[in-house]
């Protein structure tokens, strides 16, 4: 995969996608909290993208909000419910085929592609919720699966992650972002999706 990404840039991103990815996929109170913090975003790497920092600023911003209220991970939990869980059921879906099938959800062909991907990896989704393969935050944690073995110089993995990024989480991640935004403009999640979008569109830059 033609890139202009060094390997350090890749194992960032990958760590990035992977606290991306697992914060999507359950509150923060069953993953990690360090988030939360300010500090974390401050340190949070930009790649030189004025998009990324924007978004990182935000989620500081939304960070240091919360942490001038009574019990932040508890708000950061309830809103993480409202949106992504329901009842009575998600406002905004986090899976891909919702995007692809007007507001369809089930086991689509993205989920279908994806669990394709994680297969030539070596990996399936085992999770405790039974999230179909197109969740966001799956899709995030496979390609965070990419950019580490990118990283560590696997010809065959490169050659699918900018077609992985394209086809899947880049197609539907600023739409997902968009009706977060629309709910909860001042929430958690409004930034953490704003950031992911803005990664997945560095990594597109530097992959033409």
């Amino acid at each position: 995969m033609p890139n202009r990404m060094s390997a350090r840039e890749l194992t960032e991103l990958s760590q990035a996608f992977a606290y991306s990815g697992n914060t999507l996929l359950a509150p923060l109170s069953r993953t990690s909290d360090v988030g939360l913090d300010p500090a974390f975003w401050e340190a949070f790497p930009t790649f030189g993208d004025a998009a990324v920092e924007r978004a990182c600023d935000s989620c500081a911003h939304v960070c240091r909000v919360l942490a001038d209220g009574a019990d932040a991970l508890q708000r950061a939990d309830v809103e993480y419910a409202h949106l992504f869980v329901g009842p009575p059921k998600p406002v905004v879906p986090p899976w891909e085929t919702a995007y692809r099938t007007d507001g369809g959800v089930g086991f689509g062909q993205a989920a279908v592609d994806v669990r394709r991907t994680l297969a030539r990896l070596g990996l399936a989704v085992r999770n405790e919720n039974n999230q179909y393969a197109d969740h966001m935050g799956l899709e995030l944690l496979c390609l965070s699966e990419l950019c580490a073995r990118t990283a560590a110089g696997d010809e065959r993995t490169a050659a699918l992650l900018e077609p992985f990024v394209r086809e899947h989480p880049a197609g539907w991640a600023g739409e997902f972002a968009r009706r977060v935004r629309d709910e909860r403009p001042d929430g958690y999640y409004a930034g953490v999706t704003a950031v992911v979008e803005a990664l997945l569109g560095v990594v597109l830059a530097r992959s033409a």
